[in-house]
């Protein structure tokens, strides 16, 4: 069972999410290095949106480099609540230019290659630049998925609910493109060898099509979940519940009303209570209990950056 600090909020990952970017970042700058060259000998769309596909994950991945750097800064005069969700502008950002422009010529390549079909050659060259490509792309995804695992595992989560609920949008954005990056390489090296096969141009065609297709679900999916972190999503049930109770257990708090628990950033909380008192409290009594539940609070995880008490019900 999970502790109440990580209850209360994600496991911290001590730069993990940087590590994963670098990483993949790293391996998909050789796939696409490799890729165009394939695409130029081969003439294959598939593998033409597959180099689209390996571009648009290399982009994508300076923007988050982009994310975590600015998301890091300390809190300004300007921005007395830091600069959090600038990751989620950024992952925004990559999400809805970069992935879509890479969907959107993937699909003009597939249409291309049904209307003007054009032979491919040198297979040899496509299969073992798919091949390598596949190993590239498993190494960032595994790295990717023992990150979000670890993470799951530490706050008593399955895995794919930690992926859904987790406000880190880089693990996710990574793991995100590394799965479908895999799906396609597979979807690439189908179509191309149908190609070979039947001597026709439309499986290859077809697999530029459905590059293009998944590409853009990801994108999609991942802008809407930037989009809720961004405009203020509001923390797990659990994490609501778990902060409520250890309120409401400080004495001198009678009850806790309205809270709110929102994200201003990857893995940081701000908390807003209202909270009910009892009536024979003194002013400096109240003043003394409000520091103290603060402190009490903050002190169960790193995560939570802000506590504001808004007492209530003073005799």
């Amino acid at each position: 069972m999970p502790s109440d600090q990580q209850t209360l909020a994600e496991a911290p990952t001590d730069g993990e999410s940087l590590r994963t970017v670098v990483v993949a970042l790293a391996a998909n700058l050789g796939i696409a290095a490799a890729k165009i060259v394939a695409a130029l000998l081969t003439r294959s769309s598939a593998m033409l949106a597959e180099a689209f596909h390996a571009g648009a994950d290399a982009g994508n991945q300076v923007l988050l480099l982009v994310a975590d750097r600015r998301a890091g800064r300390p809190p300004d005069e300007d921005h007395p609540m830091g600069h959090g969700r600038e990751a989620y502008f950024w992952a925004l950002l990559a999400s809805l230019g970069v992935f879509l422009a890479g969907a959107l010529l993937s699909l003009r390549q597939g249409v291309h290659q049904l209307i003007h079909p054009q032979a491919v050659s040198s297979w040899s060259a496509a299969y073992l630049v798919l091949g390598l490509s596949l190993c590239l792309d498993g190494v960032s995804l595994v790295r990717a998925f023992r990150q979000i695992k670890h993470e799951a595992t530490t706050l008593d989560r399955d895995f794919l609910e930690h992926l859904d609920l987790s406000s880190d949008p880089i693990a996710r954005a990574v793991f995100a493109e590394d799965a479908v990056a895999m799906v396609g390489n597979v979807v690439a090296f189908v179509g191309i060898l149908l190609h070979q096969l039947t001597g026709s141009a439309v499986p290859d065609a077809v697999a530029a099509l459905v590059i293009g297709v998944s590409l853009g679900i990801v994108a999609l999916d991942l802008a809407r979940r930037n989009r809720k972190f961004l405009v203020g999503q509001e923390a797990s049930p659990e994490i609501r519940q778990r902060l409520a109770q250890l309120i409401s257990a400080q004495p001198g708090i009678t009850a806790v009303g309205q809270l709110l628990v929102t994200f201003l950033g990857p893995r940081r909380l701000w908390v807003l209570a209202r909270i009910e008192l009892d009536g024979a409290l003194t002013g400096a009594a109240v003043a003394e209990l409000l520091r103290a539940t603060e402190r009490v609070v903050q002190a169960q995880s790193t995560a939570i950056a802000r506590i504001d008490l808004v007492p209530r019900g003073r005799g």
